[in-house]
């Protein structure tokens, strides 16, 4: 027998949200990319689109505080294993084609 195809009022509909970065995520991304304090703020500004002078007060504040230790390199070192090389397997889907009728 075969299956039904499913009509678009059967379909779930997906819905994206997107939510935009608190301040802190755009100030630590604005950090990230430059060193400098006026850059920083143009950019977290923009990411947040929020004025300058609201942002500039945040940064300033953030700058002054002394960085935390980056812990990344720490969870992505993998544990030394005598089994041999590491390998990683990367399969390739081919896109459908559409054949016309």
């Amino acid at each position: 027998m075969l299956a039904k195809k499913k009509s678009p009022e059967n379909r779930q509909r997906r819905v994206t949200r997107v939510e935009p970065p608190v301040l802190e995520e755009a100030i630590a991304a604005a950090q990230g990319l430059t060193d400098d304090i006026d850059s920083q703020v143009e950019i977290a500004a923009q990411l947040m689109g929020m004025p300058e002078n609201e942002v500039r007060p945040v940064v300033l504040k953030t700058a002054a505080q002394p960085r935390r230790p980056e812990r990344l390199a720490e969870r992505m070192i993998m544990p030394e294993r005598s089994d041999g090389p590491k390998v990683v397997v990367v399969e390739r889907k081919r896109p459908r084609l559409a054949m016309p009728r």
